[in-house]
């Protein structure tokens, strides 16, 4: 079943009983209903706790480089500018289409990439992507006791929401559940965001399959499924599979996963270069060589005359990420507008940005490539990555322990750090469990190192 661009949006909110009225620009409202969710998000807790929380490189330092909060924002930035090329694009092309869907693709679009982009990275847990591993890894080594009840009590699925823990399906929980609260739809976003942030729209169980781009990872946890099931059936996102537990990707995901790509690859060799892991010649070589069949403002010759002219060299490098990111947007929205055949019918496999031009493709690549061997590897990250095993695991253990165990002594004083939002007491193993991932993966780098140092007795807390 093919989806339809008339279908794929809705001010439907989660937790809400009925659809309300559409909503548009010129509404008596201060806000639409997706203006609400970006300003939701932006004022949240779990988005500022992204302040503390590493991108690529360890915080803080005495050189100010990205973390995951001015990362989204970034990202927010690039998405909203995405969203608006596609959106002007979308109504453009269906001229004869209703009032409502032109005013939704020119005016609401730029609204709700953004969001979703500000939400992108919420449930990523602290140190990187390395925490993510380092939760997988601490339940792939469970004994003993707890790890025959593990394999006992839990469904397939329910082990793999631990064994293959994944941030993206953490952000959908973190963003829909209520967890200990009354008020249920979590933070109440509309079903349109909630869906953008869906890179990949599986179960944990067939998710890290790379047959298709939506179980390269998951995108919901087991307790989850049925919300995302009530969204894709409010949207018409059809399933892929017959147990329904692999669905399309929503088209918006694609611009929300390439405002991601294109600010990583430039926003990391920024820092990079800030923290002279490469200098600004390294960083010409790697990125001018996109302009090189460009006209215009885009010609090469022209952006190298302009850098010239400019004496401080960090601004020198911020002028070519203005270059590089306008120039990715551009490349990005066509790339788009020329696939809506198959991203409608589910079938894109492929990251918009690998939909490009050969010679553009190819310098992306280079760049890549360049990142993961002088970057991601650098030895300050590879620090932070292996101490973030160790934080994590330790974290992990301690509450499990307790949670499975509450009634020694130390235990209930364990218990007594876990937020009330937490289903600590629950007679089920895997919300247990859920509520020790909850609370380590939503805390920030240095309180997760604080907690660690006092709980192992490497530092005596101070009275506050």
């Amino acid at each position: 079943m093919s989806m339809q661009w008339t279908t794929l949006y809705s001010p439907m909110r989660l937790g809400m009983r009925a659809v309300p009225e559409a909503q548009t620009p010129a509404a008596t409202e201060l806000r639409t209903s997706f203006v609400r969710d970006y300003d939701r998000l932006i004022f949240s807790s779990a988005f500022r706790r992204l302040q503390n929380k590493t991108q690529v490189f360890p915080l803080p330092g005495a050189v100010f480089v990205h973390n995951r909060l001015t990362h989204s924002l970034e990202v927010a930035s690039v998405g909203r500018s995405l969203g608006k090329a596609v959106g002007d694009a979308l109504a453009d092309a269906y001229p004869q289409a209703e009032r409502e869907f032109a005013e939704f693709y020119r005016y609401e679009l730029p609204s709700v990439i953004a969001a979703a982009c500000l939400a992108h990275d919420i449930g990523n847990p602290p140190f990187g992507h390395s925490g993510e591993e380092a939760i997988r890894q601490y339940f792939t080594s469970l004994e003993g006791a707890l790890a025959t009840r593990f394999a006992h009590e839990l469904s397939t699925n329910q082990q793999a929401d631990f064994l293959k823990f994944e941030g993206n399906a953490n952000a959908f929980r973190t963003l829909t559940h209520a967890f200990n609260e009354n008020m249920q739809g979590g933070y109440r976003l509309t079903y349109t965001t909630l869906a953008s942030i869906v890179k990949y729209p599986c179960i944990s169980a067939a998710g890290f399959h790379k047959a298709q781009l939506a179980t390269k990872k998951s995108g919901f946890f087991d307790s989850e499924l049925a919300t995302w099931q009530q969204i894709a059936q409010t949207l018409h996102i059809p399933a892929l599979n017959e147990e329904q537990t692999v669905y399309a990707r929503h088209p918006f995901v694609f611009l929300v996963e390439a405002a991601d790509d294109i600010c990583y690859r430039m926003i990391d060799l920024e820092d990079a270069h800030r923290l002279g892991i490469l200098n600004l010649s390294q960083l010409l070589q790697l990125v001018l060589p996109l302009f090189d069949h460009e006209t215009g403002s885009n010609n090469r010759g022209r952006i190298e005359q302009i850098m010239q002219q400019i004496v401080d060299v960090n601004q020198k490098v911020q002028y070519l990420r203005s270059k590089f990111i306008g120039l990715m947007i551009d490349k990005t929205t066509k790339a788009f507008v020329s696939h809506q055949e198959q991203l409608l019918q589910g079938q894109l496999q492929q990251p918009l940005l690998q939909l490009l031009d050969s010679h553009t493709h190819a310098v992306l690549q280079q760049i890549d490539h360049y990142s993961v061997e002088h970057i991601y590897n650098h030895r300050s990250v590879v620090e932070i990555e292996l101490a973030g095993y160790t934080v994590i695991g330790e974290l992990l253990k301690l509450f499990t322990q307790a949670v499975l165990q509450p009634g020694s002594p130390r235990h209930r004083k364990l218990l007594q750090l876990v937020p009330a939002q937490y289903h600590a007491a629950s007679s089920q193993l895997y919300a247990r469990l859920q509520c020790v991932v909850d609370f380590v993966a939503g805390m920030t780098d240095l309180y997760a190192v604080d907690l660690y140092r006092k709980l192992t007795g490497m530092q005596v807390p101070a009275f506050k």
